[in-house]
């Protein structure tokens, strides 16, 4: 599994951060397609437990949120999301007047969908697009990554206290810990390297990104593994060889962004 993991790294990796420099239309595509397929993974794993949210309002609304945030920023998110909430009622009513019982339960998962996928992923697209966005892409999503392979690797070796038995048996205090460290070692490693680049960051920025993204992001793995758990699930789709669906890989992705965005926007610039 490790090695598929790696090998499928080394491929993809490249065109992600070839895309990130790239910025615009060219990253805002690969940022839609990736939270479509996202969309329509999370659809399906509802279908698989019985549940009947609409598949085309969750990924069309996944891909018109994204696309909306990419052309207009925030301006007109407000009459998009009103719309798309309005629209998915009216569809959930008529199921509901066709005979499905549950089209209360559905209509919730289909908001959700939009909303968690569509409205957090695309703050991927909007922290790119903020002043060196390139920068604190960077360095947002990179410290969540070394985040995750610290805890991993020393939660695996030493790990003996569970931190959530019940949504990831393996995951460990003490690998959640070494995941914090790791984080803002990492965090202050990446500043000190994207500065040879010119990306003109300050140390203490990466120490603060890291510590908070290491701190908060497991939540975003946490959440995933509920929706598989509760479906009886390994992965949400075999899309990446050794990594599962591209849901399986937003789930700290969108919590860093998020987050990112606002650190950057609210302290850091």
């Amino acid at each position: 599994m490790l090695k598929k993991r790696i090998l499928a790294a080394v491929v993809l990796l490249p065109i992600g951060l070839f895309l990130i420099y790239l910025g615009g239309l060219w990253f805002a595509i690969l940022v839609i397609l990736f939270l479509g397929i996202a969309a329509w993974e999370y659809a399906r794993l509802f279908h698989l437990g019985g549940y009947h949210p609409s598949n085309v309002l969750i990924v069309g609304g996944v891909i018109l949120l994204a696309a909306e945030r990419y052309w207009a920023g925030f301006a007109n998110t407000h009459w998009l999301l009103t719309a798309l909430i309005l629209i998915s009622m009216t569809y959930h009513l008529i199921s509901y007047e066709k005979g499905r019982d549950q089209a209360g339960t559905d209509f919730a998962i289909t908001i959700g969908g939009m909303i968690y996928i569509g409205w957090l992923g695309s703050y991927l697209i909007s922290l790119r697009a903020i002043q060196d966005g390139l920068w604190w892409l960077l360095l947002a999503l990179p410290v969540v990554w070394l985040a995750d392979s610290g805890a991993y690797f020393y939660g695996k070796r030493f790990g003996r206290h569970k931190l959530s038995p019940r949504l990831s048996p393996k995951k460990t205090w003490e690998g959640y810990i070494a995941g914090i460290v790791t984080g803002v070692i990492g965090g202050v490693a990446l500043v000190y390297l994207l500065n040879f680049l010119g990306a003109g960051l300050f140390l203490y920025q990466g120490a603060i990104m890291g510590l908070i993204l290491s701190v908060v992001t497991p939540l975003g793995d946490l959440g995933e593994s509920m929706f598989k758990r509760q479906f009886g699930v390994k992965d949400s789709s075999k899309l990446i060889p050794g990594h599962g669906g591209a849901f399986d890989r937003i789930d700290s992705w969108i919590w860093a962004a998020t987050l990112g965005y606002y650190l950057a926007v609210v302290i850091f610039i």
